[in-house]
């Protein structure tokens, strides 16, 4: 799909990827992706490793090109306007990212210039002392517990004029319980700013406000379980039968139609139409031995 023929986003929608799909040597990924994501949402992307979260999140960063589809931020096609697209996000990776030989100040100063230059020295400190590593803002990073570590490189979120996108791979990592509290509360406020946010999480969320929106990548469906009309369904074609987790969100498939605000009657997924992935939990049939065979 050529960058002018790619579908046009919601009005407001700060994320859209229409039939993207991701390719890591031979092996597809996913393929049909479509997301929308609009302000002041949470959304939390699940799917088993070796999914594609993290590919998916560095697609939608400019940082690696998609095999197919189209995606737009803040209603800029981001492949024909990588610079725009990408000041208006922020891409925290699970690396850190920061520099053993510079203090902290310096590698958060490092990386907000990144963006959209440094900020002042004082708003630096500030971001530093909100995410608890205040204290040790002139320390060298090698000297920082990994814990502190991720601090540092979260503390990106706390600056002043964030920008509204956020892609976060894996932002719990290493956080103890109070910085697990720190971070929900700059995701609350960034949401309660109109912002949104894309997060990679193996740890239970405890955000409650806003309610994280889980769409899972690897299943046939993934919906906003437990709420009609929320924006934003992803919708996921694999090469294969999909397999659903067994904590799957999803309560089976006859919950998507009810929360995309469809026909009661649930559709049938394409990647559930053939009779061999109609039924993925049905036993196979042992095959019977030969007279006089041993087992």
């Amino acid at each position: 799909m050529l960058p002018s023929d790619a579908p046009h986003a919601a009005p407001g929608t700060l994320l859209s990827v229409q039939g993207l799909a991701a390719q890591r040597g031979d092996r597809l990924l996913f393929e049909g992706l479509d997301l929308e994501i609009g302000p002041s949402e949470v959304v939390w992307l699940r799917g088993r490793n070796g999914r594609g979260k993290t590919s998916l999140l560095r697609i939608l960063a400019g940082l690696s090109s998609p095999a197919a589809g189209a995606v737009r931020i803040g209603g800029l096609e981001l492949r024909a306007e990588a610079s725009a697209c990408r000041a208006s996000l922020c891409y925290v990776a699970h690396a850190n990212a920061l520099k053993d030989d510079l203090t902290a100040v310096q590698a958060l100063s490092f990386l907000a210039g990144l963006r959209a230059g440094p900020p002042d020295a004082e708003a630096i400190v500030s971001a530093l002392t909100r995410m608890g590593v205040g204290s040790r803002a002139g320390a060298l990073v090698r000297t920082l517990s990994q814990g502190q570590r991720r601090r540092v490189a979260l503390a990106r979120l706390a600056l002043p004029d964030s920008p509204p996108l956020w892609l976060l791979d894996e932002p719990f990592d290493a956080l103890d319980d109070r910085g697990i509290e720190v971070l929900n509360a700059l995701l609350a406020d960034h949401a309660a700013r109109g912002g949104a946010a894309l997060l990679t999480s193996h740890q239970a969320l405890s955000l409650r406000h806003p309610m994280p929106r889980e769409v899972w990548l690897g299943n046939a469906r993934a919906t906003a379980p437990g709420a009609s009309g929320q924006r934003g369904q992803a919708s996921v074609g694999l090469p294969s039968t999909p397999d659903v987790m067994p904590d799957s969100p999803m309560r089976g498939l006859t919950d998507a139609p009810e929360a995309l605000g469809s026909p009661k009657t649930p559709r049938t997924p394409k990647a559930l139409e053939s009779p061999e992935a109609a039924s993925p939990r049905t036993a196979v049939p042992t095959p019977k031995q030969a007279p006089g065979a041993r087992s």
